[in-house]
């Protein structure tokens, strides 16, 4: 076994016995995973129900987005030892519409005294003239991080790597801090790779490679290089993750995850790109929920269109994760747009639609300012729809999980006087050791433009859009079983409802 029996009974006994009837029967420790945590999670209020997850323990960064044949297939980091990172190995899970979702037996896992052998990371999929490639990062203590690649002959159920890594080493002239995960496309007959880094003293960087073959790769020099000491417009950090290289419109587009001592966040770079260079003209926040969305990774469908999933990070302490004995959740699957200011934008797909129940309709009205209004709208797996005109000067908010008498709830506020939109957190929990901080984005409105906002509330999972320009993904824990409650407030002067709709959203689990 890859997981020691004492480290895994020490973070789970109920995984310990799993992990000994998979040494018996000889079958997939994932399945009976899957069927020995299902009785547990169903009275977890916090568990989404209509967003991806495995059936237990770790998950993060989505890996191999790729459409094959009628099949989409979502791989993803997966820990099956636990709700915490370590040992890191590949799910695995299928989809005909993006929706509802299969989990399929784990694709990869280390491999003793491999260069994968403490951990398979993040990496993408490409079909290599008829065969599913995947492409990783192998991890091997202390910190040695190698491209590696494995394929496919059945279908993407088992997976054969390739004797060694594809890149031996990261460009000897470089001081990097770190050299992992990977996105490749193909161009004037070539591959091409770029590989998230951090140059030390200068910043994040992706780093361009080239190959004819996915196993032998020329170094390029860096597609971009970001600057550590920038703090303005949006500070760039020391080590780009998860990199993602596309053209969309006139323009091409870097995503880059930032890690540093900040909060992690995704950035977005819109620019041209020629001679193996990439030249930004903007750069802004893909999503303002900093480390609720995290290292998204795109795929671009037959249909034309480009989808995104993002990782969703937990927001509460580690001993609260790890008794609730899963971690991670994937965002709605979304598709990239080109907003209506030029900026890159994600919603989500239009197959979403398709989950949802009857409708529940508020009357359109005014909100007076000072006191809440409840609306007869309740529940924890809701999809929202809230269009109004806030004060002219002042705010409105959407109050969302509210207790019904409002001591508890998480407040979505639009100010007039400085186009801000907010999730507050302060109160979305009266208890527990949970993240309470608040996120904000710049929306603008323009003249006689309504606030237009889509909410999914699904356990302890919120997505916000917001006019087809924000979102904001965010995770949420209320202590009160009675925090169901959606209510309005307009300070400062008079809002207007034009609409609010509410429906129930069904599972996804096929």
């Amino acid at each position: 076994m890859l997981v020691s029996l004492k480290e895994a009974g020490e973070a789970r006994p109920g995984l310990l016995r799993l992990l000994l009837a998979c040494m018996v029967k000889e079958q997939s420790c994932f399945a009976l995973a899957e069927r020995g945590h299902q009785r547990f999670m169903l009275n977890d209020c916090h568990r989404p129900r209509y967003h991806f997850l495995p059936p237990a323990n770790w998950m993060n960064d989505p890996n191999g987005l790729i459409q094959w044949g009628d099949t989409f297939h979502l791989f993803y980091q997966y820990n099956p030892a636990g709700p915490f990172h370590r040992n890191i190995h590949w799910g695995h899970a299928t989809s005909r519409d993006l929706i509802h979702w299969q989990h399929q037996p784990i694709a990869l896992a280390p491999t003793p005294d491999g260069p994968d052998a403490d951990g398979c990371w993040s990496g993408c999929a490409v079909d290599d003239h008829g065969t599913p490639t995947l492409i990783y990062t192998g991890f091997r203590l202390p910190e040695t991080q190698q491209p590696c690649l494995a394929v496919s002959y059945d279908g993407m159920v088992t997976w054969q790597k390739w004797p060694q890594p594809i890149i031996s080493a990261p460009p000897p002239d470089l001081d990097l801090l770190g050299f992992r995960d990977h996105t490749i496309w193909r161009e004037a007959g070539c591959w091409h790779m770029l590989i998230g880094a951090g140059i030390r003293g200068q910043g994040g960087a992706a780093l361009h490679y080239s190959s004819h073959d996915l196993r032998h790769w020329k170094y390029e020099g860096p597609l971009l290089v970001g600057d550590a000491g920038q703090f303005e417009p949006i500070w760039t950090g020391t080590l780009w993750e998860c990199p993602d290289f596309f053209a969309l419109g006139d323009d091409h587009v870097l995503i880059c995850s930032v890690w540093d001592q900040r909060p992690y966040y995704t950035i977005a770079m819109q620019g041209s790109y020629g001679d193996s260079r990439f030249t930004p003209h903007t750069i802004h926040k893909l999503d303002a929920g900093d480390v609720h969305f995290y290292a998204p990774q795109t795929a671009l469908l037959r249909d034309g269109r480009r989808i995104m999933f993002g990782w969703a990070m937990e927001g509460r302490s580690e001993a609260v994760t790890r008794a609730a004995g899963w971690a991670g959740v994937m965002s709605l699957p979304r598709e990239v747009k080109l907003a209506s200011d030029g900026s890159l934008v994600t919603i989500p797909i239009a197959e979403v639609e398709r989950l949802r129940g009857v409708a529940t309709q508020a009357a359109p009205g005014y909100v007076s300012p000072g006191a809440l209004q409840w609306m007869a709208i309740q529940g924890a797996h809701l999809e929202l729809e809230f269009i109004a005109h806030p004060p002219a000067s002042g705010s409105l908010s959407i109050w969302l999980r509210a207790s019904p008498d409002g001591s508890e709830a998480t407040i979505l506020r639009y100010d007039t006087d400085t186009d801000t939109l907010t999730l507050d957190r302060s109160r979305s929990a009266l208890a527990g050791e949970v993240w309470r901080d608040s996120h904000h984005c710049l929306l603008p409105l323009t003249v006689g433009e309504p606030l237009h906002l889509r909410i999914f509330l699904d356990g302890s999972l919120i997505e916000v859009f917001a006019n087809q320009r924000r979102s904001i993904t965010s995770r949420i824990y209320p202590s009160r079983p009675d925090s169901l409650g959606v209510a309005l407030l307009a300070e400062g002067g008079r809002a207007e409802v034009v609409a609010l709709r509410a429906w129930e959203m069904a599972g996804i689990w096929e």
